[in-house]
């Protein structure tokens, strides 16, 4: 737990914000609308949150803000690095298909790494939504959260972007590639 309940440095936090304040306004077609400011005085009101953002970023995310729930009045903050986080890559899906292999074990898993950040896997459809924002993963892929059903036959759903196209597909849990990490979300 200990990771969770770190703050950051005064310094930290200040260059963290400068970070994600110049990808804000530097994006702004992902966030029509939104402001800056709210953005700024939701981060302040909740640090441990900018802790979580500042995993994100640490592990290649570069997180932004792509949308706003009403209902909550929070921020979605996702990974938005322009191909899959090269701090969270060679990874299989969970820590079962992680202890059920038997020789060439990754690390870790996409699920255990998202813990250990505190943020949640894209579903498919939040992946699909983020991938009309831009273009990502033209070269690489990402793990997704996966429904039950598949998971418990063995396997695990990834997406990436290819020929324009946006694809949804599948693997067996335990493999990992060098160019397969990861995006999550976190709520702010």
């Amino acid at each position: 737990m200990g990771a969770h309940t770190q703050g950051l440095t005064e310094q930290q936090s200040e260059e963290l914000l400068g970070i994600l304040k110049q990808r804000f306004e530097q994006n702004e077609q992902r966030h029509e609308k939104m402001g800056w400011d709210n953005v700024l005085s939701k981060l302040n009101e909740n640090p441990e949150k900018l802790a979580v953002l500042h995993r994100m970023e640490e592990t290649g995310g570069e997180p932004d803000v792509v949308g706003y729930e009403v209902e909550t009045g929070m921020f979605l903050f996702c990974d938005c690095s322009k191909e899959s986080p090269t701090g969270r890559r060679s990874l299989c899906y969970d820590r079962a298909a992680l202890e059920s292999r038997k020789k060439n074990k990754p690390e870790s898993s996409a699920v255990d790494m998202a813990v250990e950040i505190d943020i949640e896997l894209l579903t498919e459809d939040q992946y699909r939504t983020l991938q009309t924002l831009g273009e990502f993963d033209l070269k690489t892929s990402s793990w997704l959260e996966t429904p039950v059903e598949i998971r418990e036959r063995g396997g695990a759903i990834f997406g990436d972007c290819r020929y324009g196209q946006v694809f949804v597909y599948h693997n067996g849990a335990d493999s990992y590639y060098a160019a397969r990490g990861f995006r999550g979300i976190v709520k702010v």
